[in-house]
């Protein structure tokens, strides 16, 4: 009996760990630490995308098409992080931001790249390229 209540007790812990409110903060490495940063481009704008327990900062984004941007991500709380598949970026705590040069106009779906609990699929925003 003791051990199966230790092996749900580890069970428990483990998806703790795993959900909304276990991580959090976010590092400031460079955008150079990123395997999909182009390490070539200078920034001529700056963003920054905050996310929160399963929301972010704002439901839009705008960048100008042909413009280099540093996107830079914070974690308010929670463990979240950004996918944009069409931009290639992918930022977390560990790589919390790359400069990227948005060469297609259109508006891309920005999720969550962490499960991060029930409200993890809602979790979105947009970015416009105009």
């Amino acid at each position: 009996m003791i051990r199966k209540a230790a092996i749900l007790c580890s069970i428990v812990f483990a998806l703790l760990l795993t959900a909304c409110g276990a991580g959090g903060g976010s590092s400031n490495s460079d955008s150079a630490n990123s395997p999909a940063a182009d390490t070539n481009l200078t920034a001529e704008e700056e963003i920054v995308i905050t996310a929160t327990n399963y929301s972010f900062d704002q439901k839009e984004y705008h960048l100008k098409k042909g413009v280099p941007v540093k996107i830079i991500f914070k974690n308010e709380s929670g463990n979240h992080g950004i996918l944009v598949p069409e931009m290639k970026l992918r930022l977390d705590a560990k790589d919390s931001s790359m400069v990227i040069l948005p060469e297609e106009a259109g508006t891309f779906e920005v999720t969550c790249a962490i499960m991060c609990g029930s409200g993890h699929s809602g979790m979105s925003a947009k970015i416009i390229v105009e």
